[in-house]
């Protein structure tokens, strides 16, 4: 671990920074109702800065906040980690001057998955509507202390999201060796037999990563008691052609929902194909790469294309209440929509046209006032 903090990779600075420009997004749409706290917390939190004077996530998101003046008052930086609480603090310290947020950041140093503390913390109900709606960032190395049950129980609460960073190589692994049934038990409480089974008619490696993602997913949805929306970031190994990390994003509300699939297609480097597997993906090895970008990009909007056809041919709609109506069933995000719209409007699929009395350069925005008419 301590030579995991010399250097940043191009894969660590991306994980980073997908979760720092999410957050003061995400306190932003909540701060559109009165909010009194809302919270940051991340369980593995590291040292917040690496030995080549690269940031990673508790000080991308302390500088975000900071930098906010109303985030600066609303929002609760809580960071935990077993090994690095004290040089974080110092680190954070040295950064920020003593007065930069309302609520005193906390750091913890407490060992997740061992501390009964941490356990209920994440458990407990609290009163509706929550007076502290939470992002949680939980990264462990590997995946001891991910217990789905647990995880799941904190999501119930109203705000509550979670990104939940999984090391998909070594529970392929785990997942194969009777020394970790427990742990996976934790990870997969009501599919692990089944898991184990099926993964074995699966005849890539692709397609039982695949699987896993799935079933973590599924696992997720059923214990949840409310509807689960959820996207993942898939990592590229950096020296070779596997996988070797996802990312993934649960919560309850369209509008995070929205927001995390933007922010996915932002450091998205390939275009990934998501009609395929649903996947937003970096790959350090075919970084600058746009040709790839424009293949990928294209079987998106062809896919996308055929899919709206279909639900809304002969239909007169406004672009945004299509893309309030149809990106939530799927895993394409904002800038999809636009680029197709407006790639069907070229080859004459559907009529746009704007009824705000303004002068517009381009054929679709995704606005109440551009109605578009499908053939």
């Amino acid at each position: 671990m301590e030579k995991f903090f010399k250097e940043q990779t191009p894969s660590s600075k991306i994980k980073a920074n997908i979760v720092a420009e999410y957050f003061p997004q995400y306190s932003r749409i909540l701060l559109k109702k009165p909010q009194k706290e809302i919270r940051y917390l991340d369980l593995f939190a590291g040292p917040g800065l690496y030995e080549d004077g690269s940031l990673s996530t508790p000080l991308l998101i302390a500088d975000s906040c900071a930098k906010d003046l109303n985030l600066a008052q609303k929002v609760q930086l809580i960071f935990n980690d077993n090994q690095y609480a004290k040089q974080l603090e110092e680190n954070f310290n040295e950064r920020f001057f003593k007065n930069a947020f309302h609520y005193k950041p906390l750091f913890g140093d407490k060992t997740v998955g061992e501390c009964e503390e941490v356990t209920e913390y994440l458990k407990k109900d609290v009163v509706t509507p929550n007076p502290h709606p939470t992002l949680l960032f939980f990264d462990p190395w590997g995946y001891k202390g991910i217990d789905t049950l647990v995880l799941a129980k904190f999501m119930e609460n109203w705000g509550n999201e979670i990104f939940l960073f999984v090391n998909i190589k070594r529970i392929h692994s785990a997942i194969e060796n009777n020394k970790f049934d427990t742990l996976m038990r934790s990870l997969f409480p009501t599919t692990f037999r089944e898991l184990q089974k099926n993964r074995r008619y699966k005849a890539t490696v692709y397609k039982r990563l695949s699987l896993i993602m799935d079933n973590l997913a599924d696992e997720f949805e059923k214990a949840v008691k409310s509807p689960l929306y959820h996207s993942a970031f898939k990592f590229q190994e950096e020296d070779s052609h596997t996988t070797s990390h996802f990312i993934i994003h649960f919560t309850k509300h369209t509008k995070g929902y929205e927001l995390v699939k933007q922010v996915f297609y932002h450091f998205d480097n390939i275009g990934a194909s998501l009609d395929k597997d649903g996947n937003y993906t970096f790959d350090a090895k075919v970084m600058g790469n746009s040709n790839e970008i424009l293949n990928f990009g294209d079987q998106n909007i062809e896919a996308l294309s055929q899919a709206l056809m279909e639900k809304y041919k002969g239909q007169k709609i406004t672009a945004k209440t299509l893309f309030d109506d149809h990106h939530p069933t799927t895993k394409f995000c904002g800038s999809h929509y636009v680029k197709t719209l407006r790639h069907m409007v070229d080859n004459g699929k559907i009529k746009s046209e704007f009824k705000d009395d303004c002068s517009h350069k381009v054929s679709v925005l995704l606005i109440d006032t551009c109605i578009l008419q499908f053939n």
